[in-house]
This record gives structure tokens, C-alpha cells and sequence, in this order.
């Protein structure tokens, strides 16, 4: 097996890990840059043939892509982790262990998604799967589109969904009108952030419902209309598409692998100061670390780079972490999230899609362990990322950790494991 050996591995290649790799790439380190998309850019700066690359990236592109001293490893899978500092890779169908002296863990986060019933049907998404896919190219023109869940994101999936032509007939928050009020009032610290939810508001308005929770998508062979649920009471709109997603959940699978500690309440990678982990010479950025948006992440990423690099970290990048993270505070008071979201479905509402397992059988049992061993949930091809998730919101179970390979890899990469 090719053995590729570097300083600095950063894996992901959002906002957080083009700035870890920018920094550290000047600086003349050997970089790795692995991500499992085709492209760099993250969910955020997500490029496709109808996204045009956001102005950060394309200067990334065109200033920090053409070094030498970086490998970027784009289509690339994160098979398992290795104690030796050894990264088990699957690029273009083959695999590669990558060796590296220092790792940047800068993986992101995933959506939450919490059941209703009648998830399952075509047409239903996240909020941000749906602008991922339409960022993809997926056609929406002409669609009628329900945007549902918690936090700032369906905004954002609402504007990218009806400048692709879309028809946004509602956007479903879960936070009270108060909290969001208070909240858009607190945007006056950060003009950026409130010139950006003004523009977001103008286009959302009319259909922007607070306190108020999809509870049923209807339909046949895909999605034709939606209940939502508002006070008590229960209104049905027509619906071509339901996107609904209850904020986003840390991406802490390889830092769980190497051992890295995990705040247990909210599943995010434990730091100090310096973004450094719990392990010697493994470092984490961006939303892995906690939800707190593109800004914060970036500046982390910087900071994670020098730490890797060993030289003084800057105090201006601390101010402007200290700042971003007092932002993500507050979001994180606004869109917690209330008693009608994390309300427990039906017991026949499916709660692993993957296995098909109902919330009922789920619920039978005294911890994940014992319903994963009798019901077999949480052992389909996503390990539990979604159903474990929901399993932890509904009982208060600490969430699944996943378990090598990380992601679905040919066989061939793992007969090349255990030969290595």
C-alpha cells in the first residue's frame, strides 16, 4: 500500500480547514487536505454547475491551491485511524495510508434530523441536504417548499431554494417569537450578521411561522402536503417538498477514534485555548469543536494552523474568536430547542431508517446498547448518525459512536489495512 507522508493532515476542506491550510501551507509545511466531497468548500461555499464559487473561495483557489507543499485530496474517504499517526484513506477506489506529524481535525457538522411521521417519503430532506442538493444541481423550479426545524440555516435554505426557482410557501421555526426577536435585536454588534438576516427576512417574511413544528408529511409514492402544528393548533398546506432540520450536531467520529475527549451534552470536540485536543499533536477548528458559524470557524482554523506550526498564536485571531463565539452563544440560547420539537413521535414512526426500526421497539429498551442488540437500529450504513442523534434528543441517551471504516469503502482498502 502507498504510504504518503506529510507535517499537517487537516481533514475537511470547509471554511476552518482552507484556513488551517492556508496558514500553514505559507508557512512551508507539507499540507494534506482531505475531504470527502469532489470539491473544496464545505457545505457552506459548496460549489456545483449552478453555484458559483463564494469570493473566499475562489481567492483560496487561486492564492493557496497552487503550492507545491499541498496535496489537496478531494473524493477522498477517512476509512479508519491508526495509533501510529496514520490515516487509513480511500482516494479515487484505492487505498492510501497517510503518515502525518501534527492533525487538524476540521470535520464539520452534520444535520439533526428528528422524525415525524411520514419522513420517510420522497421529498422530505434536511434543510441543509436540501441546499446541498440544490447547489448540486437538483431542479426545484416550481416547487412548492416547506422549509422546517430550528436556527438560522433554514433561512438560508429557504433564499437558496427560491433563487433556483423555487416556491417557498412556509418557513416553520420551533424558537418562540420571542427568542428570535430578541435575538435579531442583538444582531446590532455584529452589522454583517444583521445586514444578512434583513436581506433573508425580506425574501422569508410572509411565510415565517415562530413556534411552530411539522408534525406529519402526506403523500402516496412522495410528499404532497405537510401539518404543522402552531400553538395547539394543526394547519395542512399543499407541499411539493418538506426540508426539515433541528439545527446542526458536531462531527466528532475521528476525534472519538483517536480518543480526543467529547463534551458529552452537546457532542462537540473538547479544546483549550489553543485548539488543541486531549491528544498530543491533534488540533480541531470550525463546527466540530461547536456550532458557531463560518466566521468563528475560519478563525480557528488560522489559530489550530499556528498551533500545529508551533509559533505564537496571534491576539488578534483570539479577540476575534472571543467575539464570534459570544455570537454563537446566543444563537445557541435562541434555537434551543423547545418541548413540541423534541416531542417523541408515534411509536409506529420510523426512528431508524436504515434498518426500518419504529420508535416503539426503540423505546422498549433501557439504553442504545440493548436496543441496538434487539432491534438491530443504528446498524445500517450511516452507524447510528441520524437514528442516535434522535434516540439521544427522545430518552437522553449518550449518542452511538461510530466504528471503523467510518464511511462505506471497498474491501480491497481494508485487505490493504491489514497487509500494511
Amino acid at each position: 500500500m502507498n504510504v504518503e507522508r506529510v507535517d499537517i493532515a487537516i481533514v475537511g476542506a470547509g471554511p476552518a480547514g482552507l484556513s488551517a491550510a492556508r496558514i500553514a501551507v505559507e508557512a512551508g509545511a507539507r499540507v494534506a487536505l482531505i475531504d470527502d466531497n469532489p470539491r473544496p468548500g464545505g457545505q457552506i461555499w459548496r460549489q456545483g454547475p449552478t453555484q458559483a464559487s463564494a469570493p473566499p473561495l475562489r481567492r483560496w483557489l487561486d492564492e493557496t491551491l497552487p503550492h507545491a507543499n499541498l496535496i489537496a485530496m478531494n473524493a477522498t474517504k477517512v476509512a479508519a485511524a491508526h495509533g501510529d499517526k496514520q490515516l487509513l484513506l480511500e482516494r479515487d477506489g484505492a487505498p492510501l495510508m497517510l503518515a502525518y506529524s501534527k492533525l487538524v481535525l476540521a470535520t464539520g457538522a452534520r444535520e439533526r434530523l428528528l422524525p415525524f411521521h411520514g419522513w420517510t417519503l420522497p421529498g422530505v430532506t434536511g434543510a441543509g441536504g436540501l441546499q446541498a442538493l440544490v447547489k448540486g444541481g437538483m431542479p426545484v423550479r416550481g416547487e412548492r417548499v416547506v422549509i422546517a426545524g430550528s436556527g438560522p440555516l433554514l433561512l438560508a435554505a429557504a433564499d437558496t431554494a427560491r433563487r433556483h426557482g423555487a416556491r417557498v410557501v412556509a418557513v416553520v421555526e420551533q424558537a418562540p417569537f420571542a427568542r428570535v426577536a430578541r435575538f435579531v435585536a442583538s444582531l446590532v454588534s455584529t452589522p454583517g450578521k444583521l445586514a444578512q438576516a434583513i436581506r433573508l427576512g425580506a425574501v422569508c417574511y410572509r411565510g415565517y411561522r415562530t413556534g411552530s413544528v411539522v408534525v406529519k408529511a402526506h403523500g402516496s409514492a412522495r410528499v404532497e402536503a405537510v401539518t404543522i402544528r402552531s400553538r395547539g393548533r394543526d394547519e395542512t398546506l399543499a407541499a411539493d417538498r418538506i426540508a426539515c432540520g433541528y439545527g446542526l450536531v458536531p462531527n466528532s467520529t475521528l476525534a472519538l477514534a483517536l480518543g480526543c475527549l467529547i463534551d458529552e451534552r452537546e457532542g462537540a470536540i473538547d479544546v483549550d485555548d489553543a485548539q488543541r485536543t486531549s491528544r498530543d499533536d491533534v488540533f480541531a477548528a470550525g463546527e466540530s469543536t461547536g456550532i458557531g458559524g463560518m466566521e468563528l470557524a475560519r478563525v480557528e482554523g488560522m489559530i489550530a494552523a499556528q498551533a500545529a506550526l508551533g509559533i505564537a498564536i496571534d491576539a488578534r485571531l483570539v479577540r476575534e474568536r472571543d467575539r464570534w463565539q459570544s455570537f454563537a452563544r446566543r444563537v445557541a440560547w435562541t434555537f434551543e430547542l423547545g418541548a413540541e420539537a423534541c416531542a417523541m413521535p408515534s411509536p409506529d414512526t420510523v426512528l431508524c431508517r436504515c434498518e426500518d426500526v419504529p420508535t416503539g421497539d426503540i423505546a422498549a429498551h433501557a439504553n442504545w446498547r440493548d436496543a441496538k442488540l434487539q432491534t438491530r437500529c443504528g446498524m445500517g450504513p450511516c452507524q447510528g448518525r441520524i437514528c442516535g442523534e434522535a434516540a439521544s434528543v427522545y430518552f437522553g441517551w449518550p449518542r452511538a459512536a461510530a466504528r471503523a471504516p467510518f464511511a462505506p469503502v471497498r474491501i480491497d482498502t481494508l485487505i490493504g489495512a491489514r497487509d500494511a
